[in-house]
């Protein structure tokens, strides 16, 4: 009598007995093991190859004159018209400079933009700004989560995974996109002086930015975070890719003051003038003031445009509660409309507004601070009671301010 055969898996050569499930197949079987490992296979294989069936990302340049893009910013952003300039003209040009015929006679290079600004005044609300009427990717990333290559953090390769999952993989349109760094004096080095040691989170980053922004074929993890040797890595160049930073770069008024004379005298000076370049020293910035808070003269070098943000007064916080598009003010007021109530602000309680933020020196996002202090508890409230309007006047405004926490705070 011929001995029956034993069933047994023919990918891992287990015996029936030794597994829970054999799948037959036509000329073999299977057992449930080797289908979770070929599962979990494919599942690795499908992050890191993107899938070639999907619909391409739709990125069809519309060329865009630098007053339309100035335009459409003004819609959103108060102020600030000289960072709107730049700005615009520097998208305007990358736009050129994609669509320009390839000969041997001039090539136009990009013009990496560096932004300067104090807290609030709006640098990462202009680059969110100008992503919606641009038809181009674009990623916005913060600098502060990169190390140098080797240590605990991303790579600073990462940059370019969030630009290709915002064009859905598409390598040709990400090669043509804009890269938004935020809080780049972040990663300044701790003096002016080469460091003799490690410095990760400081000049290494510098150092590993070089080559991203000058232009070169990168190897980028899909997924973002580190490099892995058995990972499949995305072939990348950044020749194209325009990349704007921008940092508050606290501390920078004061290297921009030791550099400049403001305290001219004699009989013909003009003293309101002098007192407000003093107060606005920012406009004198130049890379030489970034090269003393912290940068590398090397990424300085990649960076050729830098611009300013003028710090925000009175009237330009008045007019950023309730002239942009999507004001704060007007923010609030869907806010209550959606519940049926119409609320009504008495023209005494900006002015109230205003006036703590600028004590508070936060800038524009001081503001959200107080309006959320005064209509918190009218939030919390009229929702639940039968009432179809809600005039908010100064006394109730300084009311529930005196009594928030915020209030508490010692303004320096």
């Amino acid at each position: 009598m011929a001995k029956q055969q034993t069933l047994h898996c023919s990918f891992c050569g287990r015996n029936r007995d030794e597994v829970k499930i054999l799948i037959a197949g036509q000329e073999g079987h299977i057992c449930e093991n080797c289908v979770e490992h070929a599962q979990e296979i494919i599942g690795q294989e499908m992050i890191n190859q993107p899938d070639k069936s999907a619909a391409p990302s739709n990125y069809k340049l519309s060329v865009k004159k630098p007053m339309e893009l100035k335009k459409f910013l003004d819609e959103y952003v108060i102020g600030q018209d000289d960072a709107k300039k730049v700005l615009a003209v520097a998208v305007y040009n990358h736009y050129k400079r994609m669509n320009q015929k390839v000969d041997n006679d001039v090539e136009i290079e990009k013009s990496n933009i560096v932004m300067v600004g104090e807290t609030g005044t709006g640098k990462t609300l202009l680059a969110k700004t100008i992503a919606r009427v641009l038809n181009v990717p674009f990623a916005i990333v913060d600098a502060t989560v990169f190390t140098e290559a080797g240590y605990v953090g991303e790579d600073v390769e990462s940059i370019l995974s969030r630009l290709l999952q915002v064009c859905n993989y598409d390598v040709t349109a990400a090669e043509k996109g804009i890269v938004y760094i935020d809080e780049i004096d972040k990663i300044a080095r701790k003096s002016d002086n080469p460091s003799i040691t490690r410095d990760v989170s400081g000049e290494g980053v510098q150092q590993g930015l070089l080559k991203l922004l000058e232009g070169t074929d990168v190897l980028v993890p899909p997924q973002g975070g580190r490099k892995h040797p058995e990972q499949k890595l995305i072939k990348l160049n950044t020749s194209n890719i325009l990349f704007i930073c921008g940092g508050a770069f606290d501390g920078v008024d004061r290297l921009i003051g030791r550099r400049i004379n403001t305290n001219a005298i004699g009989f013909n000076v003009n003293k309101d003038q002098q007192e407000y370049q003093r107060k606005n020293l920012l406009q004198f910035v130049n890379a030489q003031d970034l090269k003393a808070f912290g940068l590398i003269p090397e990424l300085l070098g990649r960076l050729p445009v830098v611009t300013y943000l003028n710090p925000l007064d009175a009237s330009t916080l008045r007019s950023i509660l309730t002239q942009p598009r999507n004001a704060l003010i007007k923010q609030y007021v869907k806010l209550f409309q959606i519940e049926g109530i119409e609320l009504v602000i008495d023209n005494e309680v900006y002015d109230f507004m205003v006036t703590k933020a600028m004590e508070y020196k936060l800038g524009a996002r001081g503001l959200r601070s107080i309006c959320e202090s005064i209509l918190t508890d009218a939030m919390y409230e009229l929702p639940s009671q039968k009432v179809k309007s809600f005039n908010l006047t100064i006394e109730y405004a300084q009311r529930k301010f005196n009594i928030s926490k915020l209030s508490i705070l010692k303004v320096a």
